[in-house]
């Protein structure tokens, strides 16, 4: 187990269905144990801690939350509009990232989006209301839908550690794609998301390592939220 951090008992029965289901999953799961906790609060702060930590390392994106949340606190949609943009400059965010932000608190705050009726909604119908807000692309939406909505069967194909630890648990010649990838998640079928999960821990598990050497990788997701500290 990784030390100085708590297994997702959450992830539990699906993680053993999982298994039952797949011999590969039973191996790595027997070798690297549950996932850790991980989870983001839903809403505009757990939305915009997403953007914020797109396309850059897990540190630097624990750096600029940390400054974002100290600024503007709380981290609500209008508070948010308030921060003048030399605020948000100088805790880290680039200027697309500003301007993703500010529409994305605009579309919360005018009530264009429904941020609490995302919850009520089934999982298609939720991924097209946030992907219709600038900013807000597909990745972004299933990662919202599995930490911060805690969706079961999530399955973030456009993720490059996923692909990768993918290629490695079913012992592939080569990388899948989107539609591989696709395939590949038929059979996880209805725990895509505890599935993904347990890619990015073993992406991640000391004597795995894959991620060596891929640079700005989509797994590198902060701890949104700080649950589990996600």
């Amino acid at each position: 187990m990784i030390p100085d951090v708590q297994p997702d008992e959450y992830l539990r029965p699906a993680m053993e269905a999982l298994a039952e289901a797949d011999p590969d999953i039973a191996e790595a799961y027997a070798r690297c144990g549950l996932p850790p906790e991980r989870g983001s609060e839903p809403g505009f702060a757990g939305l915009m801690r997403m953007i914020a930590g797109q396309q850059v390392s897990v540190q630097s994106a624990a750096a600029i939350i940390g400054r974002l949340e100290a600024r503007i606190d709380p981290l609500t949609a209008e508070q948010f509009l308030k921060a003048s943009d030399d605020d948000l400059k100088a805790v880290g965010l680039s200027r697309p990232k500003m301007l993703y932000g500010r529409i994305l608190a605009e579309e919360i705050a005018g009530g264009s989006l429904d941020i609490q009726g995302l919850e009520a909604l089934d999982d298609a119908e939720a991924i097209a209301a946030l992907t219709r807000v600038k900013g807000i692309g597909q990745w972004t939406a299933e990662i919202y839908l599995l930490f911060a909505l805690r969706r079961p069967d999530v399955w973030p194909v456009g993720d490059l550690a996923l692909c990768i630890a993918a290629q490695h648990l079913k012992k592939l010649e080569a990388r899948p794609g989107p539609k591989g990838m696709l395939a590949l998640g038929e059979a996880w079928r209805p725990h895509r998301s505890a599935a993904a999960r347990f890619l990015w821990h073993l992406y991640r598990y000391p004597g795995v390592a894959l991620g060596r050497g891929v640079k700005k990788n989509r797994l590198d997701i902060p701890r949104y939220g700080r649950i589990g500290q996600q």
